[in-house]
């Protein structure tokens, strides 16, 4: 996915960035950056964070870069922020979204003049390096903002840096957050609301889709008018969001409590214990818990000192071992026991399936799986929010397959309503695969009263396909 945190103060910026960008470890896991300008002109941090956590890789850094304007970042992929040099002057930029016309938008920057772009391992031109080129292909900064949200395909939000502020312009159709906070002599921008609070910051505004402000010590001047159509992702509630952020006003761990509450009033099963897949699953269980009045337990815990997040390795193999070693076992709560276990989501079901069967060789009896969301049909578009190259890599779509065929855009349709036949076949098939008692998965329109905002305004395309 990836995160950024942005500052612009009176006095040195830097702690403020170290700590505020810090706060967004949990947004990505391979790269980081911080840059940042003062008396010397512009000056730049980049480490590789797979092995070593952002705080350890920066903390040098933070003690030697100097500046009152500063941007900073955690990414999935790609080297930023970037330095670039142009007729608009010199800046820094990093980025957060996707952009699926890549190869189109590098075409047409050749067409334009632009002489070339740096590859990166694979033979892939950074995104945030194409950002860069079509802004430079416009007479001034909020122009070339304004033209990269048009001409995107995709998402994307960009943070800017200038030697005399920073420009902040959430994508257009807002899918990821831009929070705005503000203390005395500074005012900083950030994907989480919570990184800045910490910091001495308050909240001072929430960015509009589209939106673009100028951000300097004395304040946050909106240079380009918010649209008025929205599409924020919703998983940012039920997985990527810390438990203390706040989206358009819902907080994340209250939202996870409303969700396992309507996962609770659905269901007919009488486990002994409703436990959470940690850290994800924690908050829909206990919100489970509570309206149903069975015990929540912690059958196994998540050993976090030295683990990783299971996702980081590229080898999906590799994940999977992680997330097989974090979780260690409280045999008093698992041998005999019926467990009700709530993960956020089932991607390809690989983890859980193993997690169910580690389960049940520490001596459950029964092991009954509630996601917090309904079944992942469709890859995002918009984010980076999973590694998959293929919807086959999702196991409601592999189900599918095996029952269908190719299906038709209908025929998805059909196995996404959870009053339909398929649908109800289709997840049979998927506990059958993965060895559950018995799983059932939360319903679409369930989940979005969960959020508690209006559906038109939320991104429930993985889910159903609507764009």
């Amino acid at each position: 996915m990836g995160g950024f945190f942005a500052v612009a103060s009176k006095e040195s910026c830097v702690l403020d960035l170290f700590f505020g960008t810090d706060y967004h470890s949990h947004l990505g896991t391979r790269r980081a950056g911080m840059a940042v300008h003062g008396k010397k002109g512009f000056d730049r941090a980049i480490h590789n964070i797979q092995n070593s956590p952002f705080r350890t890789k920066f903390e040098r850094d933070a003690e030697e870069l100097e500046g009152n304007l500063g941007i900073g970042c955690i990414s999935d992929f790609e080297p930023q922020p970037l330095l670039v040099n142009s007729h608009l002057g010199s800046f820094a930029i990093t980025t957060v979204g996707k952009i699926n016309n890549a190869e189109q938008l590098v075409d047409e920057c050749f067409k334009f003049g632009h002489t070339h772009f740096l590859e990166m391992s694979g033979g892939t031109i950074n995104p945030t390096e194409i950002t860069a080129a079509l802004i430079n292909q416009k007479s001034s900064i909020v122009e070339g903002l304004r033209y990269v949200q048009e001409r995107v395909d995709g998402s994307l939000t960009v943070l800017l840096l200038t030697p005399t502020g920073i420009y902040a312009a959430r994508d257009r159709l807002g899918r990821t957050p831009v929070i705005i906070g503000r203390k005395e002599n500074a005012f900083c921008a950030s994907f989480e609301s919570f990184a800045y609070l910490n910091l001495g910051y308050e909240d001072y505004k929430e960015l509009g889709p589209g939106e673009i402000v100028f951000i300097t010590p004395e304040g946050a001047e909106t240079v380009g008018e918010p649209g008025t159509e929205m599409k924020i992702c919703s998983f940012l509630w039920v997985y990527y969001g810390y438990p203390t952020s706040c989206y358009e006003g819902v907080n994340v761990e209250a939202m996870r409590y409303e969700c396992g509450r309507l996962l609770a009033r659905r269901d007919n099963v009488h486990p002994d214990s409703v436990a959470g897949v940690p850290d994800s699953g924690t908050a829909h269980a206990i919100g489970y818990s509570n309206e149903s009045r069975i015990p929540f337990a912690r059958p196994f815990i998540k050993y976090t000192p030295t683990w990783p997040r299971s996702f980081m390795p590229v080898n999906q193999e590799q994940r999977n071992l992680i997330a097989r070693m974090k979780l260690i076992p409280v045999h008093k709560l698992i041998k005999g026991k019926h467990l009700l276990l709530i993960d956020d989501s089932i991607v390809r079901g690989t983890q859980l399936r193993e997690t169910t069967e580690f389960l049940y060789q520490s001596g459950a009896k029964e092991v009954h799986i509630r996601p917090a969301c309904p079944p992942i049909m469709f890859g995002c578009k918009y984010l980076n929010f999973s590694r998959s190259t293929s919807d086959l890599d999702l196991i409601a779509r592999r189900v599918i397959l095996k029952r269908e065929g190719e299906p038709s855009k209908e025929l998805l349709e059909d196995y996404a309503d959870p009053d339909s036949r398929n649908y109800q076949e289709m997840v049979e098939d998927i506990r059958k695969e993965l060895n559950f008692t018995t799983l059932r998965y939360h319903r679409l329109d369930d989940m979005i009263q969960s959020i508690g905002i209006s559906p038109c305004r939320l991104c429930t395309y993985c889910w159903n396909g609507k764009e």
